[in-house]
């Protein structure tokens, strides 16, 4: 190995490092303060350890009501839209990914589907959409303007186009359908790339905030990341009773927001891993046109 190849490792590596800790270093110091003790925190020595170790702020966060109704939203979100979003995209992937040879209007469709990823109406008109179907303060305002994702479908046709034709073709000849040879053939050779559309669609529905400010008219049906982006941005002490405020007043706010935003990236850190196995592959798989 010349030298020029070890100085551009080590200065490679040395980025990657220090980008790693831009990304983990913020974290820790949220917890941090969310594990800190209200003197401390205001004090401003709170930095990379906890000082004055507490758990109150947890036992607070966990104990609010207003907390796990987001919560509890954010979950119906979730085991609804992601069905929702994956049954769209394997019904959509799946003819796009034929060649024009079977399918003559393909291009005209893919088209379709990769303008609306540089363009699309706007908010406005997106707004009035789920207006007029009468859908605002609703779970399906959250699922269904979500639920088309075209980078997933562009990332699972490129996946089936890789599935060798001979396959469809001998189940043809064994009197398959489409729906058949779909459900019997693409679908189980294409456990990696579902498994990381699958993470994506999960991780959109889980950290999605902007959709329920602007379709949730009652701050009782906002999704937990909405919920968490209201308390950040200014605490609102109206929904609290007075047992609540006269806890917090023992507290830091900051460790209350901290520990708030923690237990609501929890979840979604823990499925990470069972899926992360897929990830890589997936997209190696599913990014390279066939």
């Amino acid at each position: 190995m010349s030298f020029g190849e070890r100085l551009f490792q080590i200065v490679n590596k040395a980025l990657l490092v220090i980008i790693a800790l831009a990304c983990i270093l913020p974290m820790v110091n949220i917890i941090s303060i969310s594990l800190s003790q209200n003197s401390a925190v205001m004090a401003g020595v709170v930095k990379l350890w906890p000082v004055k170790f507490t758990l109150e702020p947890y036992r607070y966060v966990l104990e609010r009501r207003a907390f796990w109704r987001s919560f509890l939203i954010t979950l119906e979100r979730v085991f609804i839209g992601v069905p929702i979003s994956m049954f769209i995209t394997i019904m959509v992937g799946y003819p796009l990914s034929k060649p024009k040879e079977k399918f003559r209007a393909r291009s005209v469709y893919v088209w379709i589907f990769f303008f609306t990823m540089l363009f699309s109406g706007g908010m406005i008109p997106s707004y009035l959409l789920v207006r007029n179907l009468h859908f605002l303060d609703t779970i399906w305002a959250l699922v269904l303007p979500a639920s088309v994702n075209v980078f997933n479908i562009i990332l699972l046709l490129n996946f089936f186009r890789q599935i060798p034709p001979e396959l469809e073709d001998s189940a043809f000849m064994d009197g398959a359908g489409h729906f058949r040879i779909m459900w019997s053939i693409y679908l189980p050779t294409s456990l990696a790339a579902l498994a990381t559309v699958g993470l994506f669609t999960i991780v959109a529905n889980w950290n999605a905030w902007f959709d329920g400010l602007i379709y949730m008219n009652n701050p009782e049906n906002y999704p937990l990341q909405t919920y968490l982006q209201s308390i950040v941005v200014q605490f609102d002490f109206r929904t609290m009773t007075a047992k609540e405020m006269q806890r917090l007043a023992q507290m830091n706010v900051r460790s209350v927001k901290g520990a708030q935003m923690i237990v609501g990236a929890l979840p979604i850190l823990m499925a990470y891993p069972f899926l992360q196995k897929y990830f890589v592959k997936g997209i190696t798989l599913g990014s390279v046109k066939g």
